[in-house]
């Protein structure tokens, strides 16, 4: 069986609106409670958990238990993946 490409697994992560909204989230804090994505999408709580495990698995976030809490944040990782796809793409379409 032929392994998916990690880059692939990450970017199809990002190309759902509802994650992609929560990635944004996160890179203007330094965590956010999984309780607290509800107030910017109209999505049910297991919905959220849902596209939170998907980011989870392809390594944008990262989780820690706080109580009864999970507080959410980017991957240490997540900013040297994203650069490295960028970087291997620069020069296949010009920028005006």
């Amino acid at each position: 069986m032929k392994q998916i490409d990690p880059d692939v697994i990450l970017l199809s992560a990002l190309a759902d609106p509802v994650r992609l909204s929560f990635v944004r989230q996160l890179a203007e804090s330094d965590g956010i409670c999984a309780c607290d994505f509800s107030e910017c999408c109209s999505v049910s709580q297991p919905t959220i958990s849902h596209h939170l495990k998907v980011l989870r698995e392809a390594g944008v976030v990262t989780s820690v238990r706080q109580g009864t809490n999970v507080i959410y944040s980017l991957s240490p990782e997540f900013g040297r993946r994203w650069s490295a796809i960028g970087a291997s793409l620069a020069g296949l379409v010009p920028i005006s």
